[in-house]
């Protein structure tokens, strides 16, 4: 038996479902692109042209979720299968788009460069919980009109792990569209094995941009997956009912699925979202916050319901070190997303409010992973029954150390973390140096960077990846990319 978690039942789903609909029919979205909206109105809903707001019917909802696919699945950069986004399968990907990084030695937040980049893909492409990369840092020595497009350069270059990523601009896309086509080939061969997923957020409340909007038909286009992130804020930009904040969620979010289904019936959707809590003592949106997890949970139960697979960020941490209540908020939401099966959980590394990423933090998460993937394994018989042959051998040898039946399934119930988790008596613990959580984490970081080998996508398709980002960069200015430490 898989262990499992609900917060809404059928009934409250359907209400909140309702309800979201009834807003998207009588309040309507504001939209700010004119190709989109001319799109809206070929398919019967209202526009009103001054306001730029959208009011959809019922029919161009029902026909958005009866095309939007109920499963997909993503391929790493040499084409391998990665992800399997159906049922209750759990994958795990660090948090995106950070400004700074949270530095070991200085215990300071910095805005990240290059190399700091480059450390974290070498890393992650060794993390063995985490299923994918994210564009997770904002290289700050790059031109800002390029900061979108060259994190997913670097992901596809140094990285095989697919990559959850984002457009901070129209034309951002297109030199990320050909970015996956230097790796794919060609359109087709895109379309047939996605490498990544890129995230389109609308704007609380009920308001889409006309870049994010144009983000999603460029994908959609393509069949790009998509995950739709709306963040309602429970008690500032959304209702500070959880409910109410779910019902703000629905309506923004299935705008976002009529959106791209109307541009490409198909294309693959994840459910998602980076709702919070507001808190009014400190003007914050914690992302550890119980009630955050619990909209996060509970949204995905929405849209499993609708037939979605599901994203949230959830699994991260307000702190701004790795301390005990990083510990505390990402375990408690890694384990709550696990247990609710969120496909695509989005956090691990990420510190203060989504804005900072640690490299030790996101190998302690690897950890807490892991862990939790073996929780969803559950508990099952092996050779247990009848038992009493295993105990006439506990009995006649005093332990079980060496037992077959040990020896057979040892590594299979057992969860045996990294280095960085400590499991020691104090006295050896000291004997080793009485390092500090952190401590050892950062051995880590510094050992799997250094462990690192180079992606074994082709020779050709990383001088063309290099060819078309040297090109942007010139475009914007640029005599040359950063010096990077690849080896």
């Amino acid at each position: 038996m898989r262990p499992q978690l609900r917060f809404l039942d059928n009934d409250l789903i359907e209400k909140i479902v309702g309800e979201a609909r009834v807003i998207l029919k009588e309040l309507g979205v504001t939209l700010h692109n004119d190709r989109v909206l001319s799109m809206l109105s070929d398919h019967g809903a209202r526009i009103d042209k001054g306001t730029k707001q959208v009011y959809f019917t019922d029919s161009v909802i029902d026909s958005a979720l009866s095309t939007v696919p109920n499963s997909f699945k993503l391929y790493d950069v040499l084409g391998n299968e990665t992800h399997d986004f159906c049922s209750g399968k759990v994958h795990f990907t660090p948090g995106s788009a950070a400004i700074n990084v949270l530095d070991f030695e200085s215990g300071k937040a910095r805005p990240p460069v290059t190399n700091d980049y480059v450390s974290y893909v070498k890393l992650v492409n060794q993390l063995e919980h985490i299923a994918s990369q994210s564009t997770a840092l904002i290289p700050s020595d790059v031109h800002q009109g390029m900061s979108d497009s060259y994190r997913l350069y670097l992901s596809l270059l140094l990285g095989e792990k697919p990559t959850v990523t984002g457009a901070f601009t129209i034309a951002g896309f297109d030199v990320m569209r050909d970015l996956q086509l230097a790796v794919r080939g060609d359109v087709d061969e895109l379309r047939e094995r996605p490498l990544t997923v890129f995230s389109c957020c609308p704007t609380a409340p009920l308001k889409w941009s006309d870049v994010t909007s144009q983000n999603a038909i460029d994908c959609a286009e393509l069949s790009i997956p998509v995950e739709l992130i709306s963040m309602p804020l429970s008690g500032f930009v959304a209702p500070v009912t959880l409910v109410g904040t779910l019902i703000q969620h629905t309506a923004e979010t299935l705008s976002g699925v009529v959106i791209l289904q109307l541009a490409n019936p198909g294309t693959p959707v994840l459910y998602g979202g980076s709702p919070a809590i507001f808190d009014v003592r400190y003007e914050t949106t914690p992302m550890g916050a119980v009630e955050t997890m619990m909209v996060d949970c509970a949204y995905a139960e929405i849209g499993r319901y609708l037939g979605m697979p599901t994203q949230a960020y959830i699994g991260l941490s307000d702190a701004k070190q790795l301390d005990a209540q990083a510990g505390l908020e990402s375990s408690m939401g890694a384990t709550l997303a696990a247990l609710t099966g969120i496909n695509n959980v989005s956090g691990p590394g990420m510190l203060d409010f989504e804005s900072c990423t640690s490299l030790e933090k996101l190998v302690v998460d690897n950890e807490i992973c892991g862990m939790t993937l073996r929780m969803l394994e559950g508990i099952h018989p092996k050779e247990d029954f009848p038992s009493i042959s295993r105990f006439q051998e506990l009995l006649s040898e005093k332990h079980l150390l060496i037992s077959e039946h040990t020896r057979r399934y040892l590594r299979e119930e057992h969860y045996f973390p990294g280095k960085a988790i400590d499991r020691a008596q104090r006295s050896r613990w000291l004997e080793e140096g009485g390092l500090t959580l952190g401590e050892r984490a950062n051995q880590e970081v510094r050992r799997l960077v250094k462990a690192y080998e180079p992606s074994r996508l082709q020779d050709s398709a990383k001088e063309e990846l290099q060819n078309r980002m040297e090109s942007e960069a010139r475009r914007l200015g640029m005599d040359r990319l950063p010096e990077t430490r690849i080896e």
